[in-house]
């Protein structure tokens, strides 16, 4: 098996994992009041956007199927083949590509370090996550 040989549905599964986590995460009953508060988005604001949720929700999908696929080549490269490394790895991943990249909407285009992190939190989570999934 090369590396890019990737199980797809362990790439569903983590897919729908993350979208799952999402979709929780940025619920009102836990992060989604403070996420629109911080990003400056009204209630008016969220009833426009459900008019395209499913556009949004099949565009989450879709990015979480890349991730989930680039994280399961990752897993392959570094011959991760058990739950908890997977897990770490994802972490990892979540921290060193996508918490650094973000930082700069804290640094430069001034956004409240509360929304980075709630941000950043869902996706170290949801990276967690698919790499249990997909190391398993």
């Amino acid at each position: 098996m090369g590396v890019y040989d990737v199980n797809v549905i362990s790439v569903f599964i983590a897919a729908i994992a993350s979208t799952v986590i999402g979709i929780v995460w940025f619920s009102p009953a836990l992060f989604g009041k403070a996420w629109m508060k911080l990003s400056g988005i009204s209630t008016k604001d969220m009833e426009k956007a459900k008019q395209n949720m499913t556009s949004g929700y099949l565009g989450s999908f879709i990015a979480a199927l890349v991730t989930a696929y680039v994280l399961g080549v990752f897993l392959n490269l570094t011959k991760t083949t058990n739950a908890l490394d997977g897990a770490i790895l994802g972490g990892w991943a979540a921290i060193g590509f996508v918490a650094t990249t973000t930082l700069s909407k804290v640094l430069w285009e001034g956004k409240p370090l509360s929304l980075y992190l709630i941000s950043n939190a869902h996706v170290f989570i949801a990276f967690i996550v698919m790499g249990w999934i997909l190391a398993s």
